[in-house]
């Protein structure tokens, strides 16, 4: 009886690992940047729009050192950042019966200038979409529905662009 569940625990854990392994799911080390860059310096038009704000968040999250202002004596070790205007278009999906809107796409794009410590420089753009329905009868509570789901949009753009930062660096 003992051995039967030691083979079964064993079995599992290998099944688990072998569907881990098949899937392409790896470990992440614990630095997001590459290991000769200190600092990221994001630059934006306004120092307050909601993106820099979520980029912000999320290099607190991964631990990174940056900021709005260029380092002194880190310029050979900082990537910079271009944050370009944030955009926001929707897509019709449905409508109801009536004719009224029921469902959008939002899409939220993103555009931004890397500039690496090499001299590299990488221009990308990519986009975040969401399904959004409408209800015109519950208009307070679809308001507020919007402004969480853009700022869910802006905390996965954020993610984003750190996650691309390492991943481009290293093709570079």
């Amino acid at each position: 009886m003992r051995r039967l569940t030691v083979i079964s625990k064993s079995l599992i854990l290998m099944i688990t690992t072998l569907a881990l392994a098949s899937c392409g799911f790896h470990l992440r080390s614990d630095k997001t940047l590459p290991s000769n860059t200190d600092y990221l310096y994001v630059q934006a038009t306004s120092q307050n729009a909601p993106l820099v704000r979520a980029l912000e968040n999320r290099m607190n999250v991964y631990q990174i050192k940056g900021g709005p202002e260029a380092a002194p004596g880190l310029e050979d070790t900082t990537i910079t950042l271009r944050l370009q205007p944030e955009s926001l278009d929707r897509r019709l999906l449905s409508v109801f019966a009536t004719g009224q809107v029921a469902e959008y796409e939002l899409i939220y794009g993103v555009r931004y200038t890397v500039l690496f410590p090499n001299g590299e420089e990488l221009k990308t753009s990519f986009e975040v979409l969401r399904e959004y329905q409408d209800d015109p009868d519950q208009v307070l509570a679809k308001s507020r529905e919007l402004n969480l789901v853009l700022s869910e949009m802006r905390l996965e753009a954020a993610d984003r662009i750190i996650r691309l930062l390492s991943s481009q660096y290293a093709g570079l």
